[in-house]
């Protein structure tokens, strides 16, 4: 259900205890093994080494490949190679390049030659994820033991290409952070011959302000497709009509009553459409007041949200922007720093925050980060993030815990929409694709 994804500390503590110029033997080789498979025709290998233990993987990686048969040398003149192998920094750096290193960089970079990277791509803060300075930008990277949380994390994944991942003869270790694998859809529970609608997960759903009906639309249609019994839609005295027209299985109620309706249901979604005037803000306060609802806070209902008791049984799922709003900081620094925002916002408010992107990472106070890598481009289109807040919704009325019932959402969400021909890919298609995922 879940991989490890180390730090440098971590892996420091993995290789304690065990011969180095062993480890870095099995390293090495399994990167010339790796360019072999991968680059089958690549003659000429530039391979630039650093000073320390990567640079040394590095060399290994060259003299065995000259075993082989291959021109593989150690050089920074990597414009005439047919392949660059990238030993300059590894695991251990996390500032940005010196301007002698980071022109080399970018030379490895604008060259137009593949990059194979050794452990982590030079320029990545392998244990955050952090690009601080100039990055290369490897075609894939072969990772020791296990994947690097820089490897899995924003923006350094965007750096890394395809990640494999080579045996070096240590055993898994303790980490504070882990991949979640599609095993985690195995634990949420399916309908079974003695559920009613209500047992099966019931869901209230509120937002809808006029001109913004989709959204509302949308998280209740997906609460529906990832398998909950029973919906309820609570919208603007005027957006009714709308909703009428477009929801046929959900029941739908005016924001007026939306308290007295809440009490039967196992979870509740504000903000889908909610809008920010002054009834959009009385009507998420007044419902965060109910007690003992699980809870998923979405889009506008994030605008202006202060902590509270309810903390615990919330997931809140923000954007960058949107989180950033909360912890006061620019968007930009949430963009650069997304696995400190995560778990800044999940300590803030005391619950689960579910930062969305490529990397959704999933931060819950005092536990285990989880970093969701299972989308797709396709997800960057309107409404995808109501579709989510539907599926975390469900998972919750369900039964599974906050940031279990996260995790699995984000899975499968970021699987139905990979089951998709990306181009055209629209919200609607995703709920569509849903059912498949939660049937495998």
């Amino acid at each position: 259900m879940f991989d490890p994804l180390y730090t440098a500390e971590e892996m420091r503590a993995a290789e304690a205890g065990h011969d180095v110029e062993a480890l870095m033997e099995r390293a090495g080789a399994a990167v010339a093994a790796e360019v072999l498979r991968r680059f089958p025709d690549a003659r000429r290998i530039a391979v630039v080494c650093g000073g320390g233990a990567n640079g040394g993987d590095g060399r290994i990686a060259a003299r065995v490949l000259r075993e082989e048969g291959r021109e593989a040398v150690e050089t920074t003149a990597v414009e005439d190679a047919d392949l660059v192998l990238d030993a300059l920094f590894g695991t251990g750096f996390h500032d940005a390049p010196r301007a002698d290193a980071a022109a080399l960089i970018e030379r490895i970079n604008v060259s137009g030659v593949p990059v194979l990277a050794v452990d982590v791509p030079s320029g990545v803060d392998a244990s955050t994820g952090e690009v601080p300075g100039a990055a290369v930008r490897a075609a894939a990277t072969v990772a020791f033991h296990g994947r690097k949380v820089g490897l899995a994390v924003a923006p350094g994944r965007f750096h890394a290409g395809e990640v494999v991942v080579a045996d070096i003869g240590l055993t898994s270790g303790t980490t504070q952070q882990a991949l979640v694998t599609e095993a985690v859809l195995d634990r949420v529970p399916r309908r079974g011959p003695a559920d009613s609608k209500y047992t099966a997960g019931s869901v209230l759903v509120v937002g809808g302000a006029p001109g913004l009906t989709g959204a509302v639309c949308l998280a209740a249609e997906a609460a529906f497709r990832a398998d909950a019994g029973y919906v309820v839609v609570a919208v603007p005295e005027a957006s009714l009509p709308v909703v009428e027209t477009r929801l046929l299985e959900a029941v739908k109620l005016p924001w007026e009553r939306v308290a007295d309706a809440a009490g039967r249901l196992g979870a509740i979604a504000i903000g889908p459409g909610l809008g920010r005037d002054d009834a959009a803000a009385r009507t998420r306060d007044e419902l965060l007041a109910l007690g003992g609802h699980a809870l998923v806070l979405d889009a506008d209902a994030l605008h202006g949200l202060e902590p509270g008791d309810w903390g615990p049984r919330a997931v809140l799922t923000p954007h960058a922007g949107e989180l950033a709003r909360l912890l006061g900081e620019p968007s930009e620094w949430v963009d650069a720093h997304r696995l400190e925002a995560a778990r800044r916002g999940a300590e803030r408010f005391g619950a689960v925050c579910l930062l969305k992107g490529a990397d959704t990472i999933v931060a819950a106070p005092g536990k285990l980060l989880l970093v969701c890598d299972s989308g797709s481009p396709g997800l960057a289109t309107a409404g995808t993030g109501d579709v989510l807040t539907g599926v975390v919704a469900a998972f919750l009325a369900k039964g599974l815990e906050p940031q279990l019932a996260a995790a699995a959402a984000a899975t499968a969400h970021g699987l139905a929409a990979r089951s998709l021909p990306q181009p055209g890919l629209i919200a609607s298609d995703v709920v569509a694709a849903l059912p498949a995922v939660l049937s495998r």
